[in-house]
């Protein structure tokens, strides 16, 4: 693999995990010049995978931001994404959305089985929200946590079931109720950011609950 490549699959990793970023940011992540780093956009934009849109500040020049377009997005995988679509909508048509929601509730405690192994050692909040990160980033997910106030953020910078999703929200539902059941009754789970609402990724922030306040 030459390094021209490696070059230009770092700067769609950076804008992946940190969102639209200006020039000499992606510059510095990337450890060159800013000259140097244009030319690695600019390539990347030529093939369709980066755009760059001008932001004003205040005075002075405005600002080049630079994003991935939807087939720069598309460089990240989704997990077989065309045959679970089929699949999906196969069972819809032949079995009955009754049938679909059992294979998401299978899903669903599946993953819930895993999340609650991965985090079961833990005793604070921010352990177990650490752990499900980790299985969540082993998955495909880009997970990280951000400390937020009293809480955290659980950030996952891609959806590798996006496609699927898509396709039956029932997906996203399950993911949502999981969280909730594997940090437990006394803390509270909520989804700020959703790829599926047009934001750039999914969010969750989570936190200790608070007394007569129900989770949304």
């Amino acid at each position: 693999m030459n390094n021209n490549f490696q070059e230009n699959e770092k700067a769609l990793l950076i804008l992946k995990s940190k969102g639209p970023q200006p020039l000499a940011v992606v510059a510095e992540a990337l450890g060159i010049t800013v000259e140097g780093a244009r030319f690695q956009l600019l390539k990347l934009a030529n093939e369709g995978l980066l755009q760059a849109t001008s932001v004003s500040k205040g005075k002075g020049r405005p600002q080049q931001i630079w994003s991935l377009t939807k087939l720069g997005h598309c460089r990240f995988p989704d997990s077989h994404a065309e045959l679970t679509v089929r699949l999906i909508n196969s069972i819809r048509d032949t079995l009955g959305p009754e049938a679909l929601q059992q294979v998401i509730e299978s899903s669903k405690k599946t993953s819930l089985d895993k999340y609650l192994q991965a985090t079961g050692s833990e005793n604070t909040l921010e352990g177990k929200i650490n752990k499900l990160a980790e299985a969540r980033d082993a998955e495909g997910y880009m997970a990280c946590v951000e400390k937020d106030g009293d809480g955290y953020m659980l950030i996952e910078n891609h959806c590798p079931i996006c496609v699927a999703a898509e396709v039956c929200q029932g997906f996203c539902t399950a993911e949502l109720e999981t969280f909730r059941t594997v940090m437990g009754k006394d803390t509270q789970v909520k989804r700020v950011e959703h790829l599926l609402s047009g934001a750039r990724r999914c969010a969750y922030r989570i936190s200790p609950a608070q007394p007569g306040k129900a989770e949304h």
